[in-house]
């Protein structure tokens, strides 16, 4: 008797083996002849070579279906049991990211976000500049979730300078992390859509996505992760330098930030500005600025946008 085991590595093991372990039980039911075991994070079987293969298909192209969906149900496992060969997944949009929630595909929408996602495959780290509304958070939480799922990175890390909290954080009710979450709200939201909520809690509960102020990131070595510094237009000099020295092996990192929301103080220079002077000339730092082009809206907003420009550009008009 042959046996193999699968290892499930940054799975959530009741959206992937079912309430009970039920999904297993049923492909173990479908080949009487073999044993198929869960235990913990590993599932063994046991049998004829044939039939350990036609399992292992199995499980892969359940897998598949885990890490584009979120979940896999006893209908899925039916499916998948009843497939006479096993399909080949071939994408008729190479540029699709991820599958999120609710069979939403993520994926860049404009050539500048496209170039965000060339620049990233290709180097370490990237530097996206752009205004709100570019899609460059989005874009960079994105590429991060794709290489988790891929397992290129072990863990996600996103990051923020709480620069609006500010002297104001001591005011706000709750513990510290219940004071930040409003703050890292955008974040929470593009995580949502590329994650069912069951498995973004798991990931959140075992640290496989961390969340945090961007102080939490001194005396720390990143290694194995996708790191995010987002809204680094607020960062000091002083504080984009230690994050930057954080990058760790087998590490990618996206800096985001917009030169129009700068929120220091007037006297403060911008860690963001200097860095990007700084390191303009080293080789393997990819550099993309976004534009107003690249803001995907809803139709109306266009219209809006015109007509306030069309007001301040001519005041004597709303005379």
């Amino acid at each position: 008797m042959v046996e193999k085991v699968i290892t499930l590595e940054n799975v959530s093991l009741v959206d992937f083996l079912g309430a009970g372990n039920e999904n297993i039980k049923q492909v173990a039911a479908a080949f009487p002849q073999s044993k198929v075991i869960s235990r913990g994070n590993e599932i063994r079987i046991q049998g004829s070579t044939p039939e350990i293969i036609r399992i292992n298909d199995i499980l892969n192209m359940l897998l598949q279906h885990y890490n584009r969906f979120g979940a896999v149900t006893p209908e899925n496992v039916k499916e998948y049991i009843e497939l006479e060969e096993v399909p080949h997944y071939e994408e008729k949009q190479n540029d699709v990211l991820v599958y999120g929630t609710r069979g939403v595909v993520v994926k860049p929408k404009t050539n500048n976000q496209k170039k965000l996602v060339e620049l990233a495959f290709k180097n370490d780290l990237v530097f996206a500049m752009g205004p709100a509304g570019t899609g460059k958070t989005f874009i960079a939480v994105a590429l991060a979730v794709r290489a988790l799922k891929n397992r290129e990175v072990k863990r996600i890390i996103i990051t923020r300078p709480a620069v609006e909290a500010g002297e104001n954080l001591g005011f706000l009710p709750g513990d510290l992390q219940e004071k930040l979450d409003p703050y890292l709200r955008p974040i929470y939201d593009a995580l949502d859509e590329m994650i069912p909520s069951e498995k973004l809690k798991f990931y959140r509960e075992n640290r496989v996505i961390e969340i945090a102020p961007l102080a939490y990131m001194r005396g720390r070595t990143l290694h194995d992760a996708f790191i995010i510094l987002d809204e680094a237009q607020n960062t000091t000099p002083m504080q984009i330098k230690m994050f930057l020295t954080r990058m760790g092996p087998n590490s990618k990192v996206i800096i985001t930030g917009d030169y129009s929301q700068i929120d220091l103080p007037k006297r403060q220079k911008s860690g963001l500005i200097e860095a990007l002077d700084i390191l303009k000339n080293v080789k393997g730092i990819g550099f993309i600025n976004l534009s107003g082009k690249d803001v995907i809206r809803h139709k109306l907003v266009k219209s809006i946008i015109e007509a306030y420009d069309k007001v301040e550009n001519n005041p004597s008009s709303n005379d």
